[in-house]
């Protein structure tokens, strides 16, 4: 395959399989046109085969279009799209749906549109695409319960639905938006390349219907594959191919003007907010930020700077872990199969990530239970010293377990390679979000169940935290501000376009959450600085300012990971006009 620049203005996609046009200069115009009358599109040469007998009915159909024989070691199947030919008719789409079965709404393959050029000579290229079956396909990586396969000989990348529990993770990880998720069955399905029709050499559906031969089956060796993804050269506004290293080929004879983009390059909307993920990532974070700060501050002050509401906030602490577990079952299609979810540990980090809450979740329960169960009168043989001698391990147990399901919360958003879900941005708002709602946690148990409530702002320990919780605040803030200086650059990047939705159709949200964290995390904590025990300021008042501190700080994160989701482009094929 080569790559031929044509100029500073334009540029050739891979040509592949394409012959050289011959021009014969003493060949008359009426001799071309005749020579033109005897060329036969696909649907006259099936025509005539079929006239002729020279097709078994219901079989072999477009027997041109597909490999004569089965990959060897080193190939696989792949897409070949001849853009010269694609008419955007959408044949391929609708034969698709229906020989697939497809519910209404559902799609596999569609067709986008590139344009560019200048005013005085545009261009505009019609791309037909579906799933590009990858070398290195990041759904199935990413899949918690292995409901992907990539077949060994034809490399399709196959879906098992049986197999799906519905929780869409392989919609982030697909750079070409591929997976289709279906709400009605609660699983997502994609294109398989028609394989059962390929093991019987029959053509799939849209190579079969393309009435221009546009789409074909080729063989795809995969060491060259590997070494043009290194190029980034694939289409036009899709995503780097090294990510997950695409089959997919486009050719064409013309040369494309370099500023081609989708049609739909310049339109921003809200993606899906996926409530569940925003109840169980902020609960979750809220749930270990909690233990963490009960935790730094008896190591720090010794036990008795939680004496009196130690067992309370691990209560509560807990309460709030597995209200977010429970809450991420919403997110599955098939919730009833969730116990698949352990089957991915090798490749995907959702599977780890289930697994380190689920650790942490049951030593919280085992922490939280050790400052009840001495009290109990049915279990005298649980004495009070030996439970609290087991309770200093527990709650290094708790923090360490809490700390790994965060760090996976983490990974799961950066293995997408989104650039609004990078590592370093991600584990900053997730560990930010911690230590805010952990904080706010810790100073409302404290002041509510403390006895001396005016005293505890004026001990150190409670001082810092108040003032530890005003800094991290605004410097997350900021940093969420930051996204805004964006708007200013000239190139429509993807974080361009989520500070557009941020500014557009979602301002409401968004000055909500910076006002919310303004107030619970900033305002209200600071003031709580500056109470003594004879500033005049009751304790039902303290009382009051440290829980409403809490609700705006739990608001504000609430806002911020809706914002998270909503405001993140999706990563996708070029798309058309709307």
């Amino acid at each position: 395959m080569s790559v031929a620049k044509v100029s500073d203005t334009h540029f050739r996609l891979p040509i592949v399989n394409s012959a050289p046009k011959i021009h014969d200069s003493n060949k008359g115009l009426l001799d071309s046109l005749l020579a033109d009358q005897q060329k036969l599109t696909a649907v006259e040469k099936f025509s005539r085969m079929h006239e002729e007998h020279a097709l078994p009915a219901q079989s072999k159909y477009y027997r041109d279009l597909i490999p004569l024989e089965k990959p060897k070691p080193g190939q696989q199947y792949g897409f070949e799209v001849d853009l010269d030919a694609c008419t955007a008719c959408k044949a391929c789409v609708t034969a698709c749906h229906s020989l697939n079965g497809l519910d209404d709404n559902e799609v596999w393959r569609s067709v986008g549109l590139l344009h560019g050029g200048t005013p005085q000579a545009p261009a505009q290229q019609s791309v037909t695409t579906a799933c590009h079956h990858c070398l290195d396909p990041a759904c199935m990586s990413g899949c918690p319960v292995k409901a992907y396969e990539k077949d060994p000989i034809t490399g399709i990348v196959k879906h098992l639905d049986d197999q799906c529990i519905g929780c869409q993770y392989c919609i982030l990880m697909c750079p070409y938006d591929a997976p289709k998720f279906n709400a009605e069955r609660g699983i997502v399905r994609k294109c398989d390349m028609c394989s059962d029709r390929l093991a019987n050499d029959e053509a799939p559906a849209c190579v079969q219907s393309c009435p221009n031969g546009a789409i074909r089956i080729t063989m795809v060796d995969q060491q060259q594959a590997v070494q043009e993804s290194q190029t980034s050269l694939f289409l036009p506004g899709a995503a780097a191919p090294e990510i997950t290293i695409p089959t997919t080929t486009y050719k064409t004879q013309r040369s494309l003007p370099r500023n081609m983009l989708p049609a739909d390059f310049y339109q921003v909307s809200r993606e899906h907010s996926h409530p569940p993920l925003v109840a169980m990532l902020v609960l979750t974070q809220l749930s270990v930020g909690a233990f963490c700060v009960s935790l730094a501050l008896n190591e720090l002050l010794g036990a008795q700077a939680t004496r009196d509401f130690g067992g309370h906030s691990a209560t509560f602490a807990l309460v709030f872990g597995i209200a977010a577990l429970n809450a991420s079952l919403f997110h599955l299609g098939r919730p009833q199969f969730a116990f698949r979810a352990f089957l991915g540990l090798k490749t995907s980090w959702l599977s780890r990530e289930i697994l380190g809450f689920s650790l942490f979740a049951g030593a919280a329960t085992l922490y939280a239970a050790s400052f009840w169960l001495p009290s109990l009168p049915a279990l005298p043989v649980l004495s009070a010293p030996p439970v609290e001698h087991l309770r200093a391990p527990l709650s290094y147990a708790v923090a360490l377990s809490g700390l790994l399901g965060v760090f996976c919360s983490v990974m799961v958003y950066a293995a997408t390679q989104r650039e609004h879900w990078r590592g370093a941005l991600t584990g900053f708002k997730f560990a930010t979000t911690a230590a805010i709602l952990g904080s706010s946690t810790v100073l409302m148990i404290g002041l509510l169940l403390s006895a001396e409530h005016a005293a505890l702002l004026l001990t150190r320990g409670f001082r810092a935290l108040s003032a530890f919780l005003c800094v991290t605040t605004a410097l997350k803030l900021l940093v969420e501000l930051s996204m805004f200086r964006h708007l200013r650059k000239r190139s429509h990047s993807t974080l361009k376009r989520s500070a557009i939705l941020m500014t557009g159709e979602l301002k409401g949200a968004t000055g909500w959450r910076f006002a919310c964290g303004a107030l619970g995390g900033i305002v209200l904590p600071a003031l709580s600085l500056f109470s003594a025990p004879n500033s005049g300021v009751s304790s039902e008042v303290l009382m009051a300012m440290a829980v409403v501190a809490f609700l705006f700080c739990l608001a504000g994160e609430f806002l911020e990971r809706y914002l998270f989701f909503a405001a993140a482009p999706a990563s996708k094929m070029p798309g058309g006009l709307s």
